[in-house]
């Protein structure tokens, strides 16, 4: 068995694992990354990036189909499924491509090939040919779809987003379980392009949305697209000839039956823990067999072991795997060479969906019971950019303390993946509803609706 030494081994070549291997590399460290494959990213591969490319096909299917509107009329509107599928894999491609150029790019002694697993809290081991032994250890070895115990029996009639996004063409039905980001995204998107879809969701809330009449807005807004349905239960599912039948009951008690010709399972993601053996180490895992970490530091309470990325379940997206890992990459470089860690303070937290309209939640989460909060609304129906375009749907919600200073929101309606990061720059910087009231607004912009949001709370502090 070969052995080698290093400063830092980072398990994983994802956004968390290649950030976590440049931060231990630039702060002086030895520092190797080790893949098992696929590689290329969660986002890049069967993530963000995939999605959007199915999200901007159902987009153009959508936009010439209501081009009446605007007076212009389109006939003869047709989807080609594969076409559709064949151009997305092409562009998930290239992004793929790219991230694995970078990985070729590495020098042999600082990316090794194999499925890790730990020997003890100081030692790795690569199958029966490698050993590694290291100062401190960044674990980034991502996560992987859910696919729940109700749908074990359907076999590849059941897909995840690992597969989606190989298949031939586009199915003539599909169910889809769970309304969260990846569910609802791809819902809307394959009902654009022409796919009978059902959302069945246990919860009562779609995008991750939870402030009560956004969450009533986006529930009539994507059920108009498709058959969608909150507070569902899925009791099991069954091979019904060249597709599944699934067994349901709706929020009143009633059973229902939907039939699909593929399933999807959108329910969420796991840890990839298993395969790395960390009893070896001694580290404590919790009820969601997580290590005990510190969520600023990534650092393992017990070893000298980091956590970073999808991995940890802390925020799965991609721009704080990034984060994650260049704080795990530092903090690994500093353990190895008995320096302190950094406690860097946490970002204002930001979640996105890219549906039509889009959906965000930024910053402290929505709390009726705290009456120490100015809460101020706007609605998309009647601003004026936005009837322009023909997108006047959703609206926003945004919270402040009494002072004024901005604490988070919601936004259900147009232009929100811009709008979302200009209130989550004003909450990290913590800036009051008047200081942003005060900044200059273009007209006609939908930004006016951030700045007629602040008018309403301005009167309630």
């Amino acid at each position: 068995m070969r052995e080698f030494d290093y400063d830092v081994a980072v398990i994983g070549a994802g956004t968390a694992g290649i950030a976590a291997h440049r931060a231990a590399t630039e702060a002086g460290a030895r520092s190797v990354l080790i893949e098992r494959g696929p590689g290329g990213t969660t986002c890049a591969r069967v993530g963000c990036m995939p999605s959007k490319l199915l999200i901007a096909a159902g987009a153009a299917a959508r936009a010439a189909r209501t081009a009446d509107l605007f007076g212009i009329r389109v006939s003869g509107v047709a989807v080609d499924g594969p076409a559709v599928l064949r151009r997305l894999r092409a562009e998930r491609d290239r992004f793929v491509d790219s991230v694995l150029d970078g990985l070729d790019a590495l020098p042999d002694h600082e990316r090794l090939d194999g499925a890790a697993r730990f020997e003890s809290d100081r030692t790795l081991v690569i199958g029966d040919a490698i050993r590694i032994r290291f100062r401190a250890a960044v674990v980034a070895t991502g996560s992987t779809p859910i696919v729940p115990d109700s749908l074990r029996g359907l076999g590849a009639d059941v897909l995840t987003t690992d597969s989606l996004f190989e298949i031939p063409d586009l199915p003539d039905s599909l169910a889809v379980l769970g309304a969260g980001a990846v569910g609802i995204e791809i819902a809307q998107a394959m009902a654009r392009l022409g796919v009978a879809v059902t959302v069945i969701d246990a919860g009562d809330s779609v995008a991750g949305l939870t402030e009560p009449d956004l969450t009533r807005q986006a529930a009539e807004i994507f059920g108009a697209e498709l058959d969608l349905h909150l507070g569902a239960e899925v009791r099991d599912a069954l091979p019904d000839g060249h597709g599944a039948r699934l067994r349901w009951v709706d929020r009143n008690g009633r059973e229902r039956v939907t039939r699909a010709a593929r399933v999807l399972a959108a329910t969420g993601r796991s840890p990839n823990l298993e395969p790395l053996g960390l009893e070896a180490t001694g580290l404590r895992r919790g009820e969601k067999g997580l290590p005990d970490f510190d969520p600023r530091s990534l650092v393992c309470a017990g070893a000298p072991i980091l956590i970073a990325g999808d991995v940890d379940g802390w925020r799965p997206v991609l721009h704080e795997a990034s984060r994650q890992g260049r704080i795990a990459g530092a903090n690994a470089a500093a353990l190895a060479a008995g320096r302190p860690v950094a406690i860097p303070e946490p970002w204002t937290s930001l979640a996105m969906v890219f549906t039509q309209p889009q959906a965000a939640v930024i910053g402290a989460p929505y709390d009726p019971e705290d009456d120490r909060r100015i809460i101020g609304a706007m609605d998309f129906a009647d601003q004026g950019r936005a009837r322009v375009e023909g997108l006047n749907r959703g609206g926003m919600r945004v919270w402040a303390d009494r002072s004024g200073r901005l604490l988070g929101g919601e936004m259900l309606g147009p232009a929100v993946e811009h709008l979302a990061h200009l209130l989550t720059y004003a909450i990290a910087d913590k800036q009051t509803a008047q200081a942003v009231h005060d900044r200059p607004v273009y007209h006609p912009t939908v930004e006016e609706g951030l700045s007629s949001i602040m008018s309403t709370m301005i009167q309630r502090s």
